[in-house]
C-alpha cells in the first residue's frame, strides 16, 4: 500500500499558532485539500468540537498543544456514542505546551537522539509527514466517585503531581515552570500514606474471577473487580507505608527532558509503575531526577526507589490531603485503579514494529485542535 505524498502537500505555512503556555511555535499546514481549526481555552472539560464533529469528514486530529488537550480529545472521542469507531481516528501531535510529553515519547520511539524546543515541534511535524501511523495503548482509570477516565501518558500522586499543580502559578515562565516547582517542593518535602497493589506483567490471567459489573458498557476492564472488594489473590500488596511519591507511566517520557520509562514502547501493554518510599534524603531525590533526563535514574541504586511491570494497578491514599493527577490534569483525590488496554487507538509518528507497517493512508482531510490560554 503507497503511503500519500505528504510532502507536495504541504509546501508553505498557513500561519503561526500559539500552543499552551511554553510558547513553542506550531506552523500548521497550507495545501491540504480541506482542513479545520478548533480552539479551546484552558478548561478541563472535554472539547466541544471533538464531542460533536462529523469525523467522516476528517482522516485524522491534529492536536498542536500540550498533553492537557490531548487528554481531552481522548476523553472526548470515548465520551461519544459511537466511541469504538471515533477512537479508530488516527491523532497527531505537535508540541505546544509546557511539558510536550507525548510528543517527546513519540520521538524517542524513532531512537533518534533527543531533541526539545522547535526541534522537537520539527521532528513531530517530519514524523506526520510520513503518513504513518503506530497504535497506542489506552489505560482506563476508575475512580471512587465511580467516574470513568481514559488516559494515555501517567498516572502520578505524591511529589511529581504537587510539582505539576503547585508550578501552574508558574506557567507565565513556560517549561521552567517546573523546575522552580521541583526545587520549592524539595525544601518542603511531603509524605503520604497509603495502600498499593498490582498485577504483575508475568501473570497470565486474561479476567478477574469476580468480573466488573458497571453501567458503563464501554471497553470493559477485564482484569479489575470493584474498589470495595479486596484485589485477587494474584495480585501483589505492597504493605502499608509512608511514600514520596507514585508515579505509572505509560508512556517513555514525563516531559519534554524526562525519560522516566526508558523502556516503555508505544504499544507494549504495560503500566510501568514507580514509587518511592519516605526515608530517601532530598539529595538522591534530586540526583534521581537530574538523572532522569537521561533515563539512568534506575542505574544509582536507590533502595526507596522501586520499578515495577504491571498490567492493573490500585491505589489507596490514606492521607486527608494530597493531590493526584492523570495525563498532568488534576483528578479528584481518593481511591483509584487502572487497567492497561493494550493498543486501543492510534497515533501519527513513529512505526514500533518494523516488519508489521500500518500505512496511514489520508486524502489529507485534517482537524487541527488548537488550545490558546
Amino acid at each position: 500500500m503507497d503511503r500519500p505524498d505528504w510532502e507536495k502537500a504541504i509546501q508553505t505555512p498557513l500561519g503561526i499558532l500559539p500552543g499552551g503556555s511554553g510558547n513553542a511555535l506550531a506552523a500548521s499546514v497550507h495545501h491540504y485539500t480541506r482542513t479545520s481549526t478548533h480552539t479551546h481555552t484552558h478548561t478541563h472539560t472535554h472539547t466541544p468540537s471533538v464531542l460533536s464533529a462529523d469525523l467522516t469528514q476528517w482522516d485524522a486530529l491534529v492536536i498542536l498543544s500540550g498533553d492537557g488537550l490531548l487528554f481531552e480529545v481522548v476523553n472526548g472521542l470515548m465520551d461519544r456514542p459511537d466511541w469504538e469507531k471515533a477512537i479508530q481516528t488516527p491523532l497527531g501531535i505537535l508540541p505546544g505546551g509546557s511539558g510536550n510529553a507525548l510528543a517527546a515519547s513519540v520521538h524517542h520511539y524513532t531512537r533518534a537522539s533527543p531533541v526539545w524546543g522547535e526541534d522537537l515541534l520539527t521532528s513531530c511535524g517530519f514524523l506526520l509527514c510520513k503518513g504513518l501511523i503506530s497504535k497506542l495503548d489506552l489505560i482506563s482509570i476508575r475512580l471512587s466517585s465511580g467516574a470513568r477516565l481514559f488516559s494515555f501518558l501517567s498516572l502520578a500522586w505524591g511529589f511529581v503531581a504537587d510539582v505539576d499543580i503547585e508550578s501552574e502559578q508558574f506557567r507565565q515562565i513556560g517549561a521552567l515552570r517546573f523546575l522552580l516547582s521541583t526545587l520549592l517542593r524539595l525544601a518542603y518535602l511531603r509524605i503520604y500514606q497509603g495502600k498499593l497493589a498490582f498485577l504483575p506483567a508475568e501473570s497470565q490471567r486474561e479476567s478477574a474471577s469476580a468480573g466488573f459489573s458497571t453501567a458503563d458498557s464501554r471497553l470493559p476492564d477485564h482484569l479489575l473487580v470493584p474498589l470495595e472488594q479486596p484485589v485477587p489473590q494474584d495480585w501483589t500488596l505492597v504493605e502499608e507505608q509512608e511514600f514520596v511519591l507514585v508515579l505509572a507511566m505509560f508512556q517513555s517520557h514525563l516531559g519534554e527532558d524526562l525519560l522516566a520509562a526508558p523502556d516503555a514502547r508505544a504499544d507494549d501493554g504495560l503500566i510501568h509503575l514507580f514509587y518511592v518510599t519516605a526515608g530517601i534524603s532530598r539529595t538522591m531525590l534530586l540526583r534521581l531526577f537530574w538523572a532522569m533526563q537521561s533515563g539512568t535514574h534506575l542505574d544509582w541504586g536507590c533502595t526507596h526507589l522501586v520499578y515495577r511491570r504491571v498490567r492493573a494497578l490500585r491505589l489507596e491514599p490514606l492521607s486527608e490531603a494530597g493531590v493526584m493527577t492523570v495525563d498532568g490534569e488534576r483528578v479528584e483525590y481518593g481511591p483509584l485503579q487502572a487497567q492497561v488496554h493494550r493498543g486501543l487507538f492510534k497515533m501519527g509518528g513513529p512505526l514500533p514494529e518494523p516488519h508489521n507497517p500500518d500505512w496511514l493512508l489520508l486524502n489529507l482531510n485534517l482537524m487541527f485542535v488548537c488550545l490558546f490560554y
